[in-house]
């Protein structure tokens, strides 16, 4: 791997901690890096015209530090888009969720609204809802963080 690339991919995983991903997605000329923070050392891999994927090389392999208080193995659930956040799916019926829930893999948690259009975020993994981060109605960016759910607690 060259030097350029080692360090792209350095720069994903420094984007990753900066703002508490727990996975990031990139794709320039054809090449497309996946990086996948649990509660386990960092899984990253690209893939090339979407038929194999490569191991991305040692230096990753290192556990990635987790930036918060919060246990370790907590899945934080962020926003995949910037819009505004809705626990309901109106305003006058109860929210998707609440905090001590458990939930299963692909239930709807909440919706995140861009341009007029409803997008539910799931659930990515059995588990409890250990505490919501962002009251509804409030506008959200990119990434950010919106449930952590213990994936422990689910089974």
């Amino acid at each position: 791997m060259a030097d350029s690339s080692r360090r792209e991919i350095e720069d994903l995983v420094e984007v990753l901690n900066r703002h508490h991903l727990t996975e990031l997605e990139f794709e320039k000329k054809g090449v497309r890096i996946r990086i996948r923070r649990d509660h386990v050392p960092a899984v990253s891999s690209h893939q090339v015209d979407g038929s194999k994927t490569v191991d991305a090389g040692s230096p990753l392999e290192r556990p990635v530090p987790i930036l918060s208080a919060e246990p370790a193995h907590f899945l934080t659930v962020t926003s995949p888009i910037v819009g505004t956040f809705y626990r309901s799916p109106s305003p006058d019926t109860d929210p998707y969720v609440e905090e001590g829930d458990i939930v299963k893999k692909g239930q709807v948690l909440c919706i995140v609204e861009a341009m007029k259009l409803m997008n539910e975020i799931e659930a990515e993994t059995d588990g409890k809802v250990v505490k919501i981060l962002v009251e509804s109605t409030t506008p959200v960016e990119f990434g950010q963080p919106l449930y952590l759910i213990d994936p422990l607690s689910g089974s």
